[in-house]
């Protein structure tokens, strides 16, 4: 479910203070139950998923239809992103995040590990048009019960990554983001208990 985007600002994330000149472009509900020391065991799930979005046959299309474009245009060459045209958020880190647990990077799509707490996570990508950031917060449900919260945040490149985001909106409403969330909700109850065996907690 689509939430508005209070739902992260009213929020007392660490993010808000390392990325201050960013914009909260979307925030999604997960449909991930569970306890309060749950964010790891999801954390978990994202570095070992299988990259359920890209099989879906409309979403792996747009994806695919992404690269080719990136490709024509140059936006994923070699130095436009992370490490290159962009500086790591890890740069911004105060101390106690840098020397805390990183988290781990993603296998099916290009986000890296900025830093993980007991009740957040944040991975960044990067291309010729745009620096982005995923941000997994672990929030109560109102019952009594926790789930998961992802974040979306933006720092385009200039005219051309506003134009870009401007231009994939509907797409990411209508194929990627649906598929996503579909995905991730089948996944944590597949995996249900037995989930969080052998993974733990983040530290607080």
């Amino acid at each position: 479910m689509r939430l508005p985007r209070s739902a992260h600002t009213s929020q007392p994330w660490r993010i808000r203070e390392i990325a201050p000149d960013f914009t909260v472009e979307d925030v999604w509900a997960l449909p991930t139950p569970g306890g309060p020391d749950d964010l790891a065991r999801l954390v978990d799930q994202f570095a070992r998923g299988t990259g359920e979005p890209v099989r879906a046959p409309v979403t792996r299309f747009l994806f695919a239809a992404r690269w080719k474009l990136g490709e024509w245009f140059g936006w994923d060459e070699e130095g436009s992103g992370v490490g290159g045209r962009i500086t790591t958020l890890r740069d911004r880190l105060p101390a106690d995040l840098r020397a805390g647990n990183r988290g781990p990077d993603l296998r099916t799509v290009p986000f890296t590990s900025v830093y993980q707490t007991h009740d957040e996570w944040v991975a960044e990508m990067g291309n010729g048009t745009v620096h982005g950031l995923m941000h997994i917060g672990w929030v109560p449900d109102g019952s009594g019960a926790y789930r998961g919260q992802m974040a979306v945040l933006v720092k385009p490149n200039g005219r051309l990554g506003a134009l870009y985001m401007l231009a994939i909106k509907p797409f990411r409403y209508a194929g990627v983001y649906p598929a996503l969330i579909r995905g991730i909700g089948r996944e944590w109850a597949a995996n249900g208990a037995n989930g969080a065996k052998g993974v733990k907690s983040a530290g607080r």
